[in-house]
C-alpha cells in the first residue's frame, strides 16, 4: 500500500501541463489558419477591384478614341466618365490625349497620330485600384 500512494503522489499534476501546451498549440494553429484565410479573403478583393479598374480605364480609352475621331482633335476627349453600370458602378476614368504629327508611311503628307491614355479607379481605402490602358491612333 505504500508503494501505491507514493507512485500515485509522482504521477499528480503531470496531465495539466499537457492539456495546456496541446490547448496552446491548437490555438496557435487556428489563429494562424484564420489569418490565412483573412489575407486570402483580402487578396481575391484586391484582384476583383484591379480588373474592374483595368475594365473602367479600358471602357474609357474606347470612348476618348471614338470621341478624337469623331472629332479629328484631341479637344474632343470630355476628361473623364463616371460609370453606372452593373460590373463598374462606382468606378471612373480619367482620358487624357495628345497628338503628334509624323510622317508614318513615307507619303509627301504626315500624318497625325493621338496618343489616348485611360486612368482607371475602382473602390476606396485599401481597396482602391488603379490601372491606365494607352492607345496610339491615327
Amino acid at each position: 500500500m505504500f508503494r501505491e500512494t507514493s507512485m500515485a503522489r509522482l504521477q499528480q499534476g503531470a496531465g495539466l501541463p499537457i492539456a495546456l501546451f496541446i490547448i496552446t498549440v491548437l490555438t496557435l494553429l487556428v489563429a494562424g489558419m484564420a489569418q490565412l484565410q483573412q489575407a486570402g479573403s483580402e487578396s481575391v478583393s484586391l484582384q476583383i477591384q484591379s480588373q474592374r479598374a483595368f475594365f473602367a480605364a479600358e471602357s474609357g480609352a474606347q470612348v476618348a478614341v471614338a470621341e478624337v475621331l469623331a472629332a479629328g482633335d484631341c479637344s474632343a476627349v470630355t476628361g473623364s466618365v463616371t460609370f453606372s453600370a452593373n460590373g463598374l458602378s462606382g468606378c471612373e476614368s480619367a482620358m487624357f490625349c495628345n497628338s503628334v504629327s509624323a510622317d508614318i508611311d513615307g507619303g509627301p503628307a504626315e500624318e497625325t497620330v493621338f496618343t489616348v491614355r485611360s486612368d482607371g479607379q475602382c473602390g476606396s481605402g485599401s481597396d482602391l485600384a488603379n490601372r491606365s490602358v494607352e492607345v496610339r491612333v491615327r
